[in-house]
């Protein structure tokens, strides 16, 4: 008989299991309705643990800070800063929740959020989360890059060689963002030159290439026929080369979104056709699945399981 292969995960807060365990404590709590009357400990105590236990490890902070925001109702967020006003998690958290919605609500609901921001990083003086949601309220209100620049700054100043700043910031030079290709290339490839070894930032060129399929994608589908040349591209091969060698044969523990960059990478393998080197990567994955990139191609579950079965079963378990 047949064993069926472990079904895919999928989920925004990818292998992070505290995480993971906080978002299934908090999503099926009937204290979320009624803002928690009645129950026996706040609604928003679970979220402020894991923020607790989080500590100063600035790259999984946002990680888990992002996820909490995008994944919970907006009363937790409320409801944990009016009870601790003094609470710098607390702020961190509203301020993230305020800059995802805020862009829908008007004007003064960005500039409220703006307020936001800058108390939670008067709060937190040495945390990059409140500058990089700063930096994403500034995206979704296309704000100059010239502009935005000054925001992430702050927030690499405060961590370095921060993966999911250099994300952010390649996302606004982006062209489907407020930048152009060059712009987003030379960041890129500037970025990882610079990165030191183990860096996840190394693979900050191929996100950049992936990020460019994407753009001419979406252009029309004339443009999306010479999108699949650019991974046969000597450019290409080479980013591709420094990401495997700086970052995932390195011996740097795994950060937060590891397993982000671990898609992107076997994305840019799969399509460069570089088979073996694409299969400790699958390997690493197993059933960490995320749909980006693989939404660039047809049926992304069914190509993703093809290529991760055929690679590893090929090159040994």
């Amino acid at each position: 008989m047949l064993r069926r292969r472990p079904s895919l995960l999928i989920r925004p807060e990818l292998d992070d299991e505290p995480l993971h365990r906080t978002l299934r404590e908090l999503r099926p709590s009937g204290q979320l309705h009624g803002l928690g009357a009645g129950g026996t400990r706040p609604v928003w105590e679970p979220a402020a643990h894991l923020l607790r236990a989080t500590g100063r490890d600035w790259d999984r902070r946002v990680h888990r800070v992002s996820v909490l925001a995008r994944s919970l109702p907006a009363v937790v967020a409320q409801r944990w800063a009016a009870d601790r006003p003094g609470d710098g998690d607390a702020l961190v958290l509203r301020a993230c929740v305020e800059t995802i919605r805020a862009p829908a609500e008007g004007h003064a609901a960005v500039r409220a959020a703006e307020r936001t921001c800058l108390r939670a990083a008067e709060a937190c003086p040495e945390d990059p989360t409140p500058w990089l949601a700063l930096l994403s309220l500034m995206y979704s209100c296309a704000v100059p890059v010239k502009d935005a620049v000054p925001v992430w700054t702050e927030a690499v100043r405060r961590a370095p060689w921060h993966r999911t700043a250099h994300h952010r910031l390649l996302e606004y030079l982006s062209p489907r963002g407020h930048g152009t290709v060059p712009d987003m290339m030379d960041f890129a490839c500037q970025a990882a030159a610079r990165a030191p070894h183990g860096s996840p930032v190394a693979l900050l060129p191929v996100a950049a290439r992936v990020e460019l399929t994407a753009h001419r994608q979406g252009e029309s589908r004339f443009a999306a026929l010479g999108a699949s040349g650019d991974w046969n591209e000597p450019r290409a091969v080479q980013e591709i080369g420094v990401a495997l060698k700086g970052w995932f044969h390195s011996a740097a523990a795994a950060h937060a979104e590891a397993v982000t960059d671990l898609n992107v990478l076997a994305f840019a393998l799969t399509r460069a056709h570089l088979p073996d080197e694409a299969a400790p990567v699958f390997r690493r994955i197993g059933r960490h699945m995320t749909r980006h990139p693989w939404d660039l191609l047809p049926d992304p579950e069914r190509t993703f399981v093809y290529w991760r079965d055929r690679l590893t079963a090929q090159r040994g378990n």
